[in-house]
Order: structure tokens, then sequence, then C-alpha cells
């Protein structure tokens, strides 16, 4: 016969399988979890960026859901660097409001990129659609240099 840990008694099972039960994987642990983190100290450190590199450009993809985009900024700093940062407000609270749960990430963000040689800096466009910033950064062309090169011997 298997032997069950300890922790997983007829009771634990049944809240796992549960599908209206809400989970909480960290309650037990000592540090805070999500849900009892203050709102002022949460920070919106996770945005997600996506960089692609088609033949005509390096396109950059950011999820931004909830943010306008004159909250959000994009800067080339010196060598090549671009940066996107922004912050999202902490929703305004009504003292005759009750907080269960709090999930969504509010404050700053930076995020910074190496740009590549070939990138034309000074032709970079961005956009801002359904909480997508989209910034398209132009390539040049890069010659290249010949397969063969002959080396004179000297001597």
């Amino acid at each position: 016969m298997a032997m069950i840990p300890s922790f997983f008694n007829n009771r634990s099972r049944d809240i796992i399988f549960d599908p209206l039960f809400s989970f909480d994987p960290f309650k037990d642990f000592p540090f805070p979890s999500t849900s009892l983190v203050p709102r002022e100290n949460s920070a919106f450190i996770n945005t997600r960026i996506d960089w692609k590199e088609t033949p005509e450009a390096h396109v950059f993809k950011a999820d931004l859901p909830g943010i306008k985009k004159e909250e959000v900024k994009v800067e080339i700093e010196d060598d090549r660097v671009l940066q996107i940062r922004g912050e999202r407000s902490v929703e305004k609270e009504d003292k005759n409001d009750t907080w269960h749960r709090v999930e969504r990430s509010s404050g700053k963000f930076l995020r910074r990129f190496k740009l590549p040689e070939n990138a034309k800096i000074d032709q970079i466009k961005a956009g801002m659609e359904n909480g997508v910033l989209t910034v398209t950064v132009p390539k040049e062309e890069v010659k290249k240099a010949d397969a063969k090169k002959t080396v004179e011997i000297s001597g």
C-alpha cells in the first residue's frame, strides 16, 4: 500500500479539486502573499515585452493593460539603448470599500534594450492599441564583406 504524506489528508484533497475554492499556496509561508501586500508597496515589475527581428525592422511589443499612452515614455539613451518606462496608478480607495484580494500590479516599470548597430535610431515609431505598445525600429542594410579575402604575403 502506498504511503500518503500527512499533509494530503482527506480535507485538503477535497479542497484542491474544488473549482470554487481560492487556493493560496503561500498562505502558510513566513512572507506575505500577494493578497496581503499593501497596495502602496506593490510594484509593476512584470512588464512582458517581446522582441522580434524581421528583415526590415526590430519590433518590440509590450503588454500594458489599463495604461494610457500618456503614461508611457519610449526613449533612446546614449549607446543605442531603447528605454520603455511608465507608471500604473493605484486605484483610488473608498473608505466604504472592503478589499478581499489585491493582485493587480501598480507602480513604476522600466525595461531597457541595447539596440544592434543596424538600428535606424532616428526613424523609430511607437503606437499603442488595445493595451499593447508596439515599438518599431527600422534596420539599415548592413553591407556584407566578401566571403573571401586575399591576404598579401610579405617577405
